[in-house]
């Protein structure tokens, strides 16, 4: 690989600091270790010591997700080692690539579950990632992060990235929290969780949050508006436990978009959308106006809802029933650039000027406008998923058997294109004086659809760990799936069903693993598997030539991993060699254009650090050195997998102390990435950045917190993606500009 050899050098510097760091600590309290246990990659969530496991898992708690302050769920996924997110989109719509993995944008990698069982069984669908319809708050207590490993066996079966959120819940004391946060963009937000006890052996956690703002980019009214309530009601029982939760979710923000890089004025400030032009009018597959409000942006207004049963049963067999329903609409509403900044003399019909339809004023010939598609995708979603399994420990055996079902269902309607010349700037009005902005047809090309699918998978997993000494465990995983689709799509919204699919496919993941325990503290580990990302609705729409060509549009996946791992007193150090091999991957860059099919391969090595001292200074560390290379393609062979960092690094260093008498602790990031390939081409760089955080955490009293946080504080104008849908067009998406925010809480 033709990068990584520049890499190992900064690689192998990490490895050595922090493994010798690590050694060092070790020598100072053995005798107060706390073990972490971990659910992910364990058949049912029943659990395993974090020590113990023989894969990459990454553990971040309530603190430190207040500390590094995410704008949203993807954005919290930066903390995680060999994760590149693209978050600058907004709350929703982010964009995650996973340990080199090929993709185009979106998060086809990523599974996000909540109690251990996943909000929406298909990864990804045009304008839906997970984490699009996941809100973090206050009544989240931990997210685990886990990468390769057993993924493609337990669970949904994703290969890549599967998160797990854990709700918190209540105990025999009354316990809560009131947070107000505002922000120098106008957020207005107010966070509660509350948390006891009914009766006995029953308990409560309610909570939620209720929020207003412009956005970070403003757009001039309240384009951000959002709330959400959670509730989680656990009852023990003689013999283990029920739980069940529901999480209500009504949010929605401004979709940020890819915006000129050439243009005077515009930066990481700049919003397309404004109060002269979120009003619009399409003609979406007839001749009748359609009246829409791009304001609404994107959002999730819907809920998920569940629980679990978990049993000791007798003769010393375990069983866990994990059971999820989501329902709602994910819809999305934005001005998508449909090219590049232009003069306005040169498309005026008169070659001169043109006046704005909303204000009237004349805009002369020099004037930069931009044609943007007034864009609606109308998304109605629902799903249902049971994860039941049975499990038990024998004298040097543990195995476990399950059954994971899963019913997916999407309705869609869709009107992309609607462009139209617009004045480049905030919120810029559209012009009179240009013959395409009245017309039915618009300004460039549409595309608009009306579709429904429906999706059913049903898998048997098993897993068997041999503990063959005292220092060697070796395990297996099985898991034999039947996946079917059944899709249809009106591509013209005429009533015509123009492709139509009733599909059907097995396939059977495998992981293979091995972990060797060096001391209580140390071990080492390694792991390979086979997995695959089976197809859903989209799948079909955008290669359906290829499908009905015999092509079963499932991508196959095989990694191999190699890990150290130390757990200390005052340290844990992991470092995880990774390769992996994508078979059958198909990229196309925007609904009706042909599709890529490629393999693309990656070899890297993730770190994982954190430090904790009696003194009050902490520091976390994660960094990931990784090369990629597209091995099979018709045009580009032997090109780097679009949009994948060969290196990026977080340091996040915190420390407690006393001020004037009060607990303070002062904290801050620092993240750097390197330079990126913006298509499979490799003809647009995207330039490496750096950023900083920083922020301050003062308690003047028993349960009174007062927290500042500075995002980007320096104002990085950084870029994390060129113009997906128009590669060659200068126009990017730049990360958050700087953002303050301020909190008071009070906690009893």
């Amino acid at each position: 690989m033709r990068k990584l050899k520049q890499y190992s050098l900064l690689a192998t510097a990490i490895a050595a600091v922090l493994s010798n760091q690590a050694i060092a600590q070790d020598e100072q309290a053995k005798e107060q270790k706390v073990e972490t246990i971990v659910v992910s990659g364990t058949a049912g969530g029943r659990g395993i010591r974090k020590i113990d496991a023989g894969f990459a898992v990454t553990n971040i708690d309530a603190v430190k997700i207040d500390k590094l302050a995410p704008k949203s769920t993807a954005d919290l996924l930066k903390a995680v080692p060999g994760i590149w997110v693209e978050s600058s989109g907004g709350e929703s719509g982010a964009n995650v690539f996973v340990r080199g993995f090929p993709g185009g944008g979106d998060a086809p990698f990523l599974t996000v579950s909540l109690q251990g069982s996943p909000v929406y069984p298909a990864p990804t669908l045009s304008f839906l990632e997970n984490s699009s319809i996941f809100r973090l708050d206050e009544t989240i207590s931990m997210m685990e992060a886990l990468r390769g490993g057993p993924n493609p066996v337990v669970s949904n079966g994703q290969p890549g990235l599967t998160t797990n959120f854990q709700l918190k819940r209540g105990s025999e004391d009354t316990e809560g929290t009131f947070k107000y946060t505002t922000s120098d963009y106008g957020l207005q937000r107010l966070d509660a969780v509350l948390s006891g006890e009914l009766s006995d052996d029953l308990y409560y956690m309610v909570g939620g949050y209720i929020k207003r703002s412009s956005g970070i980019r403003d757009a001039g009214f309240t384009s951000e508006r959002g709330q959400q309530f959670t509730i989680n009601l656990t009852k023990e029982l003689d013999n283990g436990e029920i739980n069940v939760y529901t999480r209500q979710t009504d949010d929605t923000g401004a979709w940020y978009l890819p915006t000129p890089l050439n243009v005077d004025g515009v930066d990481a400030e700049y919003t397309q959308l404004g109060t002269h032009n979120r009003q619009a009018v399409i003609y979406a597959g007839s001749d009748d106006a359609m009246e829409i409000d791009l304001g609404e942006g994107r959002g999730w207004n819907g809920h998920i809802s569940g629980g679990s049963i978990k049993l000791e049963l007798k003769n010393g067999w375990h069983f866990i029933d994990r059971f999820s329903l989501t329902q709602g609409e994910a819809n999305t509403y934005g001005l998508v650039p449909a090219g590049s900044a232009e003069l306005l003399k040169d498309v005026a019909d008169n070659r001169q000027d043109a006046k704005g339809a909303v204000t009237g004023t004349i805009y002369d010939g020099d004037t930069n406008v931009q044609s943007m598609g007034r864009w609606v995708v109308l998304k109605d979603i629902e799903s249902f998923t049971n994860d039941l399994a049975f499990s038990k420990s024998f004298d040097k055996w543990d195995s476990a058997y399950g059954v994971y079902s899963a019913s997916t269902s999407a309705q869609d309607w869709w009107s992309l294109g609607n462009a139209a010349y617009y004045v480049l700037e905030a919120g810029g009005e559209m012009l009179d004086g240009i013959e395409c902005n009245t017309s039915v047809d618009g300004c460039a090309w549409n595309y608009d659809i009306n579709s429904t699918g429906d999706a059913k998978t049903l898998a048997f997993y098993t897993t068997q760990s041999y503990r063959a000494t005292d220092a060697l465990t070796l395990d297996i995983g099985l898991r034999s799936e039947r996946h079917e689709v059944n899709y249809s799509v009106d591509e013209n919204l005429n009533g015509i069903i123009e492709k139509s699919v009733d599909y059907s496919a097995r396939k059977t993941s495998w992981t293979i693993g091995a972990d060797y325990k060096l001391a209580d503290d140390v071990g080492v580990f390694a792991r390979i598997n086979k997995g695959y990302k089976m197809p859903y609705f989209d799948d079909f729409r955008d290669n359906y030539g290829t499908y009905e060509a015999g092509n079963p549009l499932i991508k196959e996946v095989t990694q191999a991993e190699l890990g150290y791992k130390y757990m200390g007193d005052n340290t844990d150090f992991f470092a995880t060699l990774f390769s992996n091999e994508v078979k059958g991957d198909t990229f196309v860059r925007r609904p009706g254009e042909p599709a890529e099919i490629l393999t693309n391969e990656a070899l890297g090595i993730e770190f994982d650090y954190n430090y904790n001292h009696e003194s009050g200074l902490s520091v976390n560390l994660n960094a990931t050195v990784q090369d990629t290379e597209i091995t099979e393609s018709p045009d580009n062979e032997g090109n780097e997998s679009q949009r994948q960092p060969g290196w990026q690094i977080r340091v996040t260093p915190s420390y407690d102390f006393e001020l004037a008498g009060m607990f303070a602790t002062i904290y801050g990031t620092f993240s750097a990435v390197d330079d990126r390939y913006g298509n499979n081409e490799n003809t647009v760089v995207l330039e490496g950045y750096e950023k900083f955080d920083l922020g301050l955490i003062v308690e003047p009293a028993e349960g009174l917190k007062l927290q500042i946080a500075a995002d980007n504080l320096t104002d990085e104008q950084g870029i994390t993606e060129g113009d997906p849908r128009n590669v060659d067009a200068p126009n990017g998406r730049y990360i958050m500009p700087r953002s303050i925010k301020f909190s008071v809480s009070y906690s009893f």
